[in-house]
């Protein structure tokens, strides 16, 4: 049963149950877990997991590896054996409170905001099943927000004109907002960092504002875009001040891992918004890119919604949970065999995300604040 405050997702689905239990494991499940995703206690039995009551210590005891969405508390930790495993999205950056649990509990941890973003990483890469949730969700939201329609309507009172969506980002939230937003009807331009992302927006039908013309272009590393200069954000921000002026809607995407999300929407340019337009913000968790957006809040700022959509995966939990819980499967179904965990260091896939093993800080670069 996750802990963490509005998380209602879980880390294993019926379906992963089953194929875990194949491979020769014994599935242990909190009752109640799968509740909030749309998975009945009877279901998961019928797949093979045992069911025992939330915060069983003796369960926790016994477990090999636990299977998390967000990381227990610290206290909860302490309920597992030396040497277990613990899987999840972690939250590692300059994670102290994490550092000090696995140390003192003597525990192995693998955080998947860490999988190294290579093709045989994909089905295991929780970041990106997640975030393609939010990026539809985003849509809808501002959809549901907004004071015009979204497609062209042509009526006998007259033409109705399409929304116009300005999307921030090109990562996998931002095409899946892009492409949502076009099923929609509404005219999206998409604007990033990295020219190289122009023909993918442009082939969902989006029109891509092309970067300023500077002479030291962030690209992109391991999958995610660079942390730009202040003087070229500086530059990007003033194209968009134009581009948003016309805009209905805004969805905010842009993130750099273990970093304060970038500030791309200045209270300068939301004065020159119209009344009635949206701007839907995904990285309102890591410090906004849009100015005075606040986590789970719609702000009303002269007649300008700002929504801070953190958390957007947990409106969609069934699915939600489904993909992750495939994540998980695909990531350790290799170290299984019957029925017996065996992590390989040499693996990159495996070294990259293991952030510590029996207590020992493989990654204190990620975990320790002020280590890079």
């Amino acid at each position: 049963m996750e802990s963490a405050a509005g998380e209602t997702r879980v880390a294993a689905s019926p379906e992963t149950v089953k194929k875990f239990t194949a491979l020769g494991c014994r599935v242990v499940l909190e009752q109640g877990a799968g509740l909030a995703s749309g998975y009945l206690d009877e279901t998961y039995s019928e797949c093979g997991a045992e069911l025992v009551p939330v915060a069983d210590a003796f369960a926790w005891s016994q477990a090999d590896a636990l299977l998390c969405v967000q990381s227990p508390t610290a206290d909860a930790l302490g309920r597992l054996r030396s040497g277990a495993l613990l899987v999840g999205l972690l939250a590692p950056y300059a994670n102290s409170e994490l550092d000090g649990a696995l140390k003192r509990c003597g525990l192995s941890a693998m955080a998947l905001e860490l999988l190294p973003r290579i093709s045989r990483a994909q089905s295991a890469d929780a970041l990106s099943s997640q975030a393609n949730i939010a990026g539809y969700k985003s849509v809808l939201l501002a959809s549901a927000a907004l004071d015009r329609y979204f497609p062209m309507l042509m009526t006998a009172a007259g033409t109705v004109q399409p929304a116009r969506v300005v999307v921030l980002g090109a990562g996998v939230a931002g095409l899946q907002a892009v492409a949502t937003a076009r099923r929609l009807g509404a005219v999206v331009y998409v604007s990033d960092i990295r020219p190289a992302v122009k023909e993918q927006v442009e082939s969902l039908g989006a029109r891509f504002i092309d970067p300023p013309e500077m002479e030291d272009k962030p690209a992109e590393s391991g999958g995610y875009a660079k942390q730009a200069s202040d003087a070229f954000l500086a530059a990007q921000r003033q194209q968009l001040s134009d581009q948003l002026a016309e805009a209905d809607v805004a969805i905010c995407t842009a993130q750099v891992p273990g970093r304060r999300a970038p500030r791309l929407i200045s209270e300068d340019m939301l004065d020159r918004m119209r009344p009635g337009s949206v701007v839907v913000d995904l990285a309102v968790a890591q410090g906004g890119n849009c100015a005075d957006t606040v986590p789970s809040e719609t702000v009303d700022r002269n007649g300008v919604k700002l929504i801070g959509a953190n958390d957007l995966p947990c409106t969609v939990p069934n699915h939600a949970s489904a993909l992750y819980a495939r994540n998980l499967l695909a990531l350790l179904q290799p170290t299984l065999s019957d029925g017996q965990l065996t992590l390989d260091t040499e693996d990159e896939l495996i070294a990259g995300c293991l952030i510590s093993q029996d207590g020992t800080i493989r990654r204190s670069d990620v975990l320790t604040p002020g280590a890079n």
